[in-house]
């Protein structure tokens, strides 16, 4: 299914003009817009760069859950909760779904848990900061989920099949999180002056942290031109930042909030919203496992994962028995 490198011997010549015929073939087949599957050829540098991304897309997902879970019991009402609560239920499932997708590309879903356990996997830098007050729940909202929905839509799209078809349900459910996080962040900005100002606190917290979720600037990322050649990615970090921050601009000025940008500024001759210069050594230090909150999200999910080897352990000695039952009738 997948190139396994050169072959040594005296076919080797022969092995790696197959290997770039296939490879061509495959280029061609992703130039023409046609979906690659799992029993389909595919280059091992594609499934890598698929297992990669999709396994820290999951991650994040799971991940994602602890800073909003941590306001399930302090909801400011009981709509509040119920939709807080189904908010974190959907981010489970997301990560879920983007699991079963990677697994079609060879790699078990305990694999990649383990990898992340052992710090060798990421998830996005933006979930290692806290939520300090109700506010953050809209902005995450609103600008974190604002973003995934830029970063995702396009995903869709994406070359490899299962991962494009996952990706619809998750666009859809984030996009319903993003107008519950705007409504929260309306309802403050549109209440008295402390709730407005607990809403600009988070913006101001949120911003810069979220714009780095795109990733790093094109002309510093590893992956960004392979990741569009294969059109697992149909736009680059910069062109993905660029059109958050025009979307979310105008979105701030209607809730009569401040960007903490003081270089912001509308460049009529471009169309766009130009940006100040963004903290990389942040996102680096917070990548590395510097971040305010990296330490306390391992702990607890590490701790929800030795919690949870009860259950696991339970499934597994069923499905054994079932087996020995079937096998027992046969």
């Amino acid at each position: 299914m997948y190139t396994q490198g050169l072959n040594q011997g005296p076919d080797a010549a022969d092995r790696r003009i197959e290997d770039a015929a296939l490879l061509q073939r495959f280029q061609e087949r992703i130039d023409a817009e046609e979906r690659i599957e799992p029993n389909d050829w595919m280059p091992e540098a594609y499934r890598r760069t698929l297992v990669r991304q999709i396994s820290q897309h999951a991650h994040s997902e799971i991940i994602g859950m602890q800073p909003e879970g941590n306001w399930i019991t302090r909801a400011p009402s009981l709509r509040r909760k119920a939709a807080l609560l189904a908010k974190v239920q959907d981010e489970c499932g997301h990560g879920l779904y983007l699991y079963a997708a990677a697994e079609t590309l060879g790699v078990a879903r305990e694999e990649m848990v383990e990898q992340l356990l052992a710090g060798k996997a990421k998830y996005s830098s933006i979930f290692n900061y806290p939520t300090l007050t109700w506010a953050d729940i809209g902005a995450i909202g609103w600008l974190v989920d604002g973003a995934a929905i830029m970063n995702q839509i396009p995903l869709c799209r994406c070359s490899y099949g299962p991962y494009a078809r996952a990706m619809i349900r998750v666009c859809k459910e984030e996009s319903f999180h993003q107008r519950q996080g705007y409504e929260i962040m309306l309802t403050l900005c549109r209440g008295n002056g402390a709730q407005k100002e607990m809403a600009q606190d988070a913006l101001n917290r949120w911003w810069w942290p979220c714009l780095m979720m795109f990733g790093p600037p094109d002309a510093a990322s590893q992956h960004t031109d392979t990741s569009t050649r294969w059109k697992i990615k149909r736009f680059t970090n910069d062109e993905l930042r660029q059109k958050f921050i025009d979307a979310t601009v105008p979105q701030a000025h209607f809730l009569g909030l401040t960007v903490p940008d003081p270089d912001l500024r509308f460049d009529e001759a471009t169309g766009h919203w130009a940006h100040g210069a963004i903290d990389w050594e942040e996102f680096r230090q917070v990548v590395a496992g510097n971040g305010p909150c990296n330490a306390q999200r391992m702990e607890r999910r590490r701790r929800t994962e030795e919690d949870g080897a009860w259950v696991r352990d339970a499934a597994r000695a069923f499905a054994e028995k079932e087996k020995s039952r079937h096998r027992a009738a046969a």
